[in-house]
């Protein structure tokens, strides 16, 4: 590790040591892996990691929090979310990830409270400021700690230092809740999340490492990252991804020729493959 790096690192430890003992938001991405590792490191059973659950979770990332959790020797805890129960988040405005992120931190606040611990962490980091991130605000509002931020780390820095860990989320693709394939104004449904979750499942078996399935109701846009877009050049390999989100209950199927690009579920353009 650069001495950069390893000055970056202390400081890192440091802050989680003088903020003392937390309940750790913990998705199981790049991110938050860091978070607790680190604060496992610095606080030992202290540390206390919850995963949030609700139909925006696919249960592969709820699987993989698990393992990494008690590969890391944490506490972990997995608790309910009720953000499907907000009509706020629902109807699926600009601001959903505002009310997604504000129910979190409550219940982390809450999980802190039963704990007796004065802090809660999450994830954000340096390159989170270059993104619209409404979640920000709501953490700011109920005042959770954002260490990696703080410590002025960014996601290279982040991939770099869990690389050198040997944590093995160093290279893991970006990853987002399953409504941000929801364009904004389309209302989110418990069944639209679960036909997404069931064709990106089918894709990864194919697979593809970066992706997604962007919905609207019985519509479906696959975006491939742009390095695995030649696998697409396949007619067969083309026939069986349509028939795969075909089967996962879409009606329509769009390959986009522009790729996967990050936000992009905030529109939806296409002319669709549609089903027979």
């Amino acid at each position: 590790m650069s001495s950069d790096l390893q000055q970056s690192l202390e400081d890192l430890r440091l802050r989680m040591a003088r903020l003392g003992p937390m309940v750790i938001g913990f998705s199981g991405g790049v991110d938050s892996t860091l978070l607790l590792k680190v604060g496992v490191d610095v606080l030992g059973p202290r540390a206390v990691a919850v995963t949030t659950i609700s139909p925006s979770l696919p249960a592969s990332e709820k699987d993989e929090a698990i393992s990494l959790a008690r590969s890391l020797g944490a506490a972990h805890r997995l608790v309910e979310s009720e953000e499907m129960e907000d009509p706020r988040y629902r109807e699926n405005s600009e601001r959903r990830c505002y009310f997604c992120k504000a129910e979190l931190f409550r219940i982390l606040r809450r999980e802190a409270d039963e704990l007796g611990y004065p802090v809660i962490a999450y994830g954000a980091q340096k390159d989170d400021l270059r993104e619209i991130r409404p979640g920000l605000a709501a953490a700011q509002e109920i005042g959770a700690h954002a260490p990696l931020l703080e410590a002025g780390l960014g996601k290279d820095e982040i991939r770099a230092i869990s690389r050198t860990l040997g944590l093995p989320t160093w290279d893991k693709p970006a990853m987002a809740c399953l409504a941000s394939r929801i364009p904004h104004g389309t209302p989110i449904s418990a069944d639209d999340l679960s036909r997404v979750e069931e064709a990106e499942r089918r894709v990864r078996a194919h697979g593809f490492a970066l992706f997604r399935v962007r919905a609207r109701g019985s519509e479906a846009r696959l975006e491939i990252a742009r390095d695995e877009m030649h696998r697409l050049d396949d007619p067969e390999l083309r026939r069986r991804l349509q028939a795969d989100l075909l089967s996962s209950g879409f009606a329509s199927v769009t390959f986009d020729p522009h790729g996967y690009r990050a936000g992009g579920g905030a529109t939806f353009a296409g002319d669709p493959a549609k089903r027979g």
